[in-house]
């Protein structure tokens, strides 16, 4: 069949809108309508050639949709299903699946990478040419192919633009509060970033009971925002760590989280994390890239620093769970949308991430 997508030819290059052509879902595999899909960093640094995937490419990893058909084998959704989608396709019998971390799938990993499915194979095309999908769904498209376990059925009553957010933003944010960090009643949280992860952060650690939860950002537009998701203190000065001490008795924050993804920033997080405290790095940082954090006193005051890759969800368990809040009222995702774009305006819509004009910006179908 035929379909419109934005196609990534070259890196440093604007997305083209291109009729590409796509084949039926094979066994285990399951065809998506797109609704709505997320405008991420994630897909810019691809944009940037900051992380490696082979080109030509369809972006976007954060999307929602409807089942259209299902391959054999199929059993966990059935065509007319809404669905999330989940950019960590998982096999579900490997070493880190059977510990409850589908996202570090090792078998689906390296697939995943590679833009492919996993039996190599390409289901779209250009003139009998491949092209390739991010995190194995690229969402920039009218539809997608993608792995059973590539999605989640959710509940019908919530819109899918919502259900498209649950996919990335809210996952990696709440879920880095709740899962990888643990945020407990009571504790201190500052958040380097108030951008869609960042306010999903606040978020996921207001509903963890934690006081004070401080926003820093150099965006000052993004303060308000910021308040309104669950901040009781923002920041966008560059002497962040004395006045994150000054708010948690000298000491520093109890949690600190990196949202962004800057070396730079990260180790500034690091100084505002208290002795035995716990800093969460959940922006990505260009791969291959370094970050200087001392290790004497790492040692010396019992730093915990954690890694956070999309919030260590179980997508089947939490998606759903995440809808749940929503419905009654305990996470605010309709205001997280700030801007919808058709396909066509996609260049505009990053334009205006880059820029800090959006909480969340949608490509909506």
């Amino acid at each position: 069949m035929k379909m419109r997508a934005a196609v990534l030819n070259e890196t440093n290059t604007p997305f083209s809108i291109e009729t590409v052509d796509l084949q039926a879902p094979q066994a285990g595999e399951v065809l998506v309508k797109m609704a709505a899909s997320g405008v991420c960093h994630s897909d810019w640094h691809v944009v940037e050639g900051l992380s490696y995937f082979p080109l030509p490419i369809i972006c976007g990893h954060e999307g929602a949709g409807v089942v259209e058909a299902v391959g054999d084998g199929v059993a966990s959704v059935q065509p007319g299903d809404h669905v999330s989608l989940n950019f960590r396709a998982h096999c579900g019998s490997c070493f880190y699946c059977q510990q409850g971390k589908s996202n570090l799938c090792e078998t689906y990993t390296p697939v995943l990478r590679s833009g492919l499915q996993k039996d190599g194979s390409s289901r779209i095309s250009r003139d009998g040419e491949p092209i390739y999908i991010m995190t194995g769904l690229g969402c920039f498209a009218e539809y997608v192919v993608i792995p059973e376990s590539g999605c989640v059925a959710v509940r019908r009553d919530v819109p899918l633009e919502v259900a498209a957010l649950v996919g990335c933003a809210v996952s990696t944010g709440v879920g880095a509060a709740m899962f990888t960090a643990g945020v407990r009643p009571g504790e201190s949280v500052a958040v380097y970033g108030a951008g869609g992860v960042g306010l999903n952060i606040i978020m996921g650690a207001a509903m963890c009971g934690a006081d004070p939860i401080i926003a820093i950002d150099t965006n000052s537009t993004k303060m308000e925002i910021a308040r309104e998701f669950g901040a009781t203190h923002t920041m966008y000065s560059e002497d962040t760590v004395s006045q994150i001490q000054s708010l948690t008795a000298g000491r520093g924050a109890d949690h600190v989280f990196e949202s962004v993804g800057l070396q730079s920033l990260q180790e500034t997080a690091f100084e505002a994390t208290r002795p035995g405290g716990t800093l969460t790095l959940v922006g990505l940082t260009p791969v291959g890239s370094g970050t200087n954090l001392p290790g004497a006193i790492i040692t010396r005051t019992e730093k915990v620093i954690k890694g956070s890759f999309y919030g260590s969800v179980l997508p089947q368990r939490d998606f759903p769970m995440f809808l749940d809040l929503y419905s009654n009222g305990k996470l605010k995702l309709d205001e997280l949308v700030t801007k919808r774009y058709s396909l066509d305006e996609i260049n505009e819509a990053y334009q205006d991430m880059l820029t800090g004009e959006v909480a969340r910006g949608i490509i909506v179908f």
